[in-house]
C-alpha cells in the first residue's frame, strides 16, 4: 500500500533539541541541535549514524521515552512535548509499537500472554485481548506455537513475538531499535521480510540500524552526525513480488 504524500505526517519534529544536564546544573552534552524531520503515514524509514549521532535519543524522543529539551513533537497530530505524564503515557501506549533488539518477553509467560500484555495495561477485557494476541501471533506466522513460552523459541521466533506484541494495540507507528541485532542473518532476513509486510499494508515504520543491507530495504534514510540531521534521502524501492 503506497503512501499518501499529501497526508498529515504521522511523526513531524520542529526544532528539537535534547541537552544531558550535571547535578550542578552545567551542561554534559547536547545530543540533539534544532532536529526537523517528518514522517507520513505508510512511510519506510531508516534512522543511522555512527555511535555518539544521536540516534539513540531521537529514537527515545519519537517513542515519548523522553522529552525533548525544546521544540515541537507532534505525533499523529497531537503535540506530545506538551503532554502530562500521565496523558503521554497513555497516548504511547495508544499510538506506538516498540520492538527491541532484546525481545524483552517475559520468560514464565506463555507466547500468547506476553503478546497480551499492552493491552492487559490499556484495561481491554480478557477475551478480547486473548482475540487480539491470537490474531497478530497468526499474522507473524505463530499461531502453531500456542502455549509455549520464550525459552522453547528460537531466536527469530521471539523477535516475531515481539512484533506481534508491537502490533496488538493496532498503533499508527512502529519503532524499531536493531531489530535484527541479536540475529544470525538468515533469520534476520526473515524478520525483515515480516517489516516488508507490514510496510506494504501501510504500517508506519522508524527503525534505527547500523547495518546498511537492513537500511537498503527502506524507502527512506535519515543519518545524523553530531545531532544533526546530515542527510535525508528517499528513494523509490523496489518490493518483492
Amino acid at each position: 500500500m503506497p503512501h499518501d504524500a499529501t497526508s498529515s505526517p504521522v511523526i513531524d519534529i520542529r526544532g528539537v533539541t535534547k541537552v544531558y544536564y550535571k547535578p550542578d546544573g552545567s551542561i554534559m552534552a547536547q545530543a540533539l541541535h534544532g532536529i526537523d524531520v517528518a514522517i507520513r503515514r505508510g512511510e519506510y524509514v531508516a534512522i543511522m549514524g555512527s555511535s555518539g549521532s544521536g540516534k539513540s535519543t531521537l529514537m527515545n524522543v519519537l517513542g515519548c521515552l523522553d522529552r525533548p529539551t525544546a521544540g515541537d513533537y507532534f505525533l499523529d497530530g497531537k503535540n506530545v512535548a506538551k503532554m502530562g505524564d500521565e496523558e503521554l503515557s497513555r497516548y504511547r501506549g495508544q499510538t506506538i509499537g516498540f520492538i527491541f533488539q532484546a525481545f524483552n518477553l517475559i520468560p514464565e509467560l506463555t507466547i500468547e500472554a506476553n503478546v497480551e500484555v499492552p493491552l492487559f495495561y490499556q484495561g481491554v477485557p480478557p477475551a478480547q485481548r486473548r482475540e487480539r494476541s491470537l490474531e497478530c501471533l497468526k499474522l507473524v506466522q505463530l499461531d502453531h506455537r500456542i502455549g509455549h513460552r520464550p525459552r522453547e523459541l528460537s531466536g527469530g521466533q521471539m523477535q516475531r513475538v515481539a512484533i506481534a506484541r508491537a502490533l496488538v494495540t493496532k498503533p499508527v507507528l512502529l519503532l524499531a531499535d536493531e531489530p535484527t541485532g541479536n540475529l544470525d542473518t538468515t533469520t534476520g532476513q526473515a524478520i525483515l521480510e515480516v517489516f516488508d509486510q507490514l510496510h506494504q499494508q501501510g504500517m508506519t515504520i522508524a527503525m534505527v540500524t547500523h547495518d546498511p543491507t537492513v537500511s537498503e530495504r527502506c524507502e527512506r534514510v535519515v543519518r545524523l552526525k553530531d545531532g544533526v540531521v546530515e542527510t535525508d534521502v528517499s528513494r523509490v524501492r523496489a518490493m518483492p513480488a
